[in-house]
């Protein structure tokens, strides 16, 4: 009879003809945007580790996971390009003086912080 619920091992299950069909509720995913360096973790773990992902898409946990990575590697990526910037002398005053150098060099700068942070953070398992 459908529409009839029995309960086995905390699973509810409900009887659709001679069947008993798993009531199956997918966990709440956190609310969030994934921008570049999210996907690219996403990405990453679908293509080279999909044992993991699978896991994760399984459990509920992959866009929290997803977030949290993505946060990590933004902070990340922004405080380094500061340091580096400094540490190379790439300021205000040189913008004012050679915009395209400043340019040019921070540009340079962003490619390289942006391979360490796919390095170290978003390539990690």
């Amino acid at each position: 009879m459908v529409g009839e619920r029995e309960v086995f091992m905390n699973i509810t299950y409900e009887n659709n003809g001679d069947y008993l069909i798993p009531n199956i509720v997918a966990n709440p995913e956190p609310e969030g945007e994934l921008r570049k360096f999210g996907l690219m973790r996403q990405s990453y773990l679908k293509e080279w580790h999909k044992g993991i992902y699978t896991g994760m898409v399984l459990k509920g946990t992959l866009m929290e996971h997803l977030l949290t990575v993505q946060e990590r590697a933004e902070k990340a990526f922004d405080q380094l390009v500061e340091q580096m910037a400094r540490v190379e002398g790439v300021t205000e005053e040189l913008k004012a003086m050679d915009q395209m150098e400043w340019v040019r060099r921070m540009n340079n700068i962003r490619i390289r912080v942006e391979e360490i942070v796919r390095e170290q953070i978003i390539y990690r398992v």
